[in-house]
């Protein structure tokens, strides 16, 4: 699953497309590895006869609810769940059934903050915090893998977001010099 290319606009590029961390599957991958091995047990273990074929289909069922709702369902959470880093703005967007989204402009973004427990540290990932102007405030990204160096690339992005729309010192003294000669204002963009 993808992320749509139609939500950027015509000039942004993504420059970062990250899902959370692998460790949110290990969960997953145990409770069909667990599935699978009470199954195959009950299989090796339990008589063909009578109360076996009762207790082995109770295996299989209870293994088959564990799966879907331990198993498939986190999976699919992860797979839903995309952090997009573009040179304009951050998307935050989850959902399996519906979809939520947040877009963060670079331009309002106040702070962010990254951290790591020891565990995350060893497996390399954290959380990211984003503090932006607005009602909504921080936006907490978790099991972000790489942390530090998505947290490195989020702070590039803003500089170069800021610096796209200030001027430069030279630019500013142009403006300075044409006012004081009273010519017209020209777009220092063109």
């Amino acid at each position: 699953m993808a992320f749509p290319e139609d939500v950027l606009t015509e000039d942004e590029h993504v420059v970062l497309h990250l899902h959370p961390h692998w460790k949110a599957l290990i969960r997953p991958i145990g409770v069909l590895v667990l599935a699978i091995a009470a199954v195959v047990v009950g299989v090796l273990m339990l008589p063909q006869s009578g109360g076996g074929s009762i207790a082995l289909a109770v295996i299989g069922a209870i293994a088959l609810v564990a799966v879907l709702w331990f198993g498939l369902w986190p999976f699919l959470v992860w797979r839903t769940t995309h952090y997009l880093f573009t040179n304009e703005r951050v998307l935050l967007q989850h959902g399996v059934f519906s979809r939520d989204r947040r877009d963060l402009p670079l331009t309002r973004v106040n702070d962010h903050s990254m951290s790591q427990r020891f565990i995350e540290r060893l497996v390399g990932c954290g959380t990211l915090t984003i503090e932006s102007a607005g009602e909504r405030g921080q936006s907490v990204l978790v099991d972000v893998p790489g942390v530090s160096r998505v947290q490195t690339t989020l702070y590039e992005l803003i500089e170069a977001q800021h610096d796209k729309h200030s001027l430069g010192d030279g630019e500013m003294r142009d403006i300075l010099a044409d006012m004081r000669e009273g010519k017209p204002l020209r777009d220092p963009t063109s």
